[in-house]
């Protein structure tokens, strides 16, 4: 199984924060939403535990040893504890919601 997985979202609409915070709650996950401004960076880390965001608006860069992946609105990621990664924000800036697996 790969260490970074991605779904892309190929519905009309995507679905809004409220819906991916109750649907990630309804699975028993303590989600959270927060947003960052054009051009911001996330240097190089990893997490502890299993992260999984989808992107409510804008769009955000995952870059990992797997290459380099775009998020936008609806799509899902999840990346595996122990991975290690870096990010940058687009230019419209972006919105996640984001749980611990």
């Amino acid at each position: 199984m790969s260490s970074v997985q991605v779904l892309r979202w190929s519905g009309a609409a995507p679905p809004t924060e409220a819906e991916l915070l109750g649907q990630l709650t309804a699975v028993g996950l303590a989600p959270t939403g927060w947003g960052n401004s054009p051009g911001d960076r996330y240097d190089r880390h990893s997490h502890g535990y299993t992260k999984i965001l989808y992107c409510v608006s804008g769009s955000i860069v995952f870059h990992t040893d797997q290459g380099d992946v775009e998020l936008r609105p609806g799509d899902r990621l999840e990346i595996a504890a122990g991975t290690p990664h870096a990010a940058s924000v687009g230019q419209d800036g972006v919105r996640c919601v984001e749980a611990r697996g």
